[in-house]
């Protein structure tokens, strides 16, 4: 949907699709890289991921295990159980 040009890179914006995974998909362009590059530093994607794909490798490494040597540390709560 693009952003209008006087918006920061990281300004608002009317959409953000961050696209994660697409099976086993490869992809790199100007306007696309699949996996997203930085899926691995994200625990706030990578905790949902874990739940939702357990066993899932992402760049040849289990989710569990690049949560567990994550160096952010990052705090991620659920807000409620379904």
């Amino acid at each position: 949907m693009g952003r209008k040009d006087n918006i920061p890179k990281y300004g608002p914006r009317i959409i953000d699709l961050d696209i994660l995974l697409y099976n086993d998909l490869e992809i790199v362009s100007d306007i696309l890289i699949i996996p997203h590059p930085k899926i691995a530093e994200r625990n706030f994607v990578l905790e949902p991921l874990s739940e939702i794909v357990p066993g899932l490798e992402i760049n040849g490494k289990d989710i569990k295990d690049i949560l567990k040597s994550n160096s952010l540390k990052e705090k991620v709560f659920k807000c409620k159980n379904w």
